[in-house]
């Protein structure tokens, strides 16, 4: 049985995720499914972030080919203890996106942590905000949005932290709940504690969308937002990397 729920403020783009859309609140639909997958598995692409100098971080993510799109700047982007950090004092709503091109790939692999969760941020209390979620956009087709206002992009998956989520569930939004989903992996992870989230999402694309093959990887994505809450948050990335069985 399905349980109603509303997301965080998302932050998608359109397809290869060329331009950004900001979406309202939307209601999502979760069904528990567990994704997370442990098996040792090849390295196809990584995207490292644990090896730059201390310092500023924007210059270099342009120049990995990163797009910072809504208010990116503002979340502080800078290199410090081998690790990429997000923070903001305030409320604040940025996203960080580049184009890929990767086929026969099955996991992601996400190094990353909280050191400070947004407060007031509360899934149970209609408060759906995230101190950092990574999103994966699939082909370039443009799956309907279900509104004619609301833009069409690409099917996509996101992870994200939380101290509230419930992890295992596959949320899905009144926008896009063809061609998206959104999954807490893992949940209520201790503040300051270096996480690693292994995460299959081929075999999550097939199960909730019902299509194979998979289409290829073709955008990476990671977002900050903390609107609608208090104290900011603070969040760290490390490495991303694509694994293939």
């Amino acid at each position: 049985m399905h349980a109603t729920r509303q997301p965080f403020h998302s932050l998608l783009a359109k397809p290869l995720f060329k331009s950004c859309a900001a979406l309202s609140l939307l209601t999502l639909i979760g069904s528990a499914q567990p994704w997370a997958d442990a098996d040792a598995a090849e390295v196809v692409e990584t995207i490292d972030f644990s090896s730059p100098s201390s310092g500023d971080a924007t210059a270099w993510l342009k120049e990995n080919g990163f797009q910072l799109r809504m208010d990116a700047g503002e979340l502080n982007p800078h290199f410090i203890n081998e690790r990429l950090v997000l923070e903001t004092s305030g409320q604040t709503a940025g996203l960080f996106v580049k184009e890929l091109s990767l086929s026969d790939v099955d996991h992601i692999r996400i190094s990353w942590g909280v050191e400070r969760y947004p407060h007031g941020a509360d899934w149970d209390k209609g408060v759906y905000r995230v101190p950092i979620a990574v999103m994966i956009s699939f082909g370039d087709k443009e799956i309907k949005s279900g509104n004619w206002f609301v833009p069409d992009v690409p099917y996509f998956i996101s992870l994200f932290l939380s101290e509230s989520a419930e992890e295992g569930e596959a949320y899905s939004a009144n926008y896009y709940n063809k061609g998206g989903r959104y999954f807490c992996q893992p949940c209520n992870a201790a503040a300051g504690k270096t996480i690693t989230t292994e995460f299959n999402f081929t075999d999550a694309f097939k199960s909730e969308f019902d299509k194979s093959p998979v289409p290829p990887i073709t955008g990476f994505g990671f977002q900050m937002n903390t609107e609608d809450t208090q104290g900011g948050a603070r969040a760290f990335l490390k490495k991303v990397e694509f694994l293939s069985d």
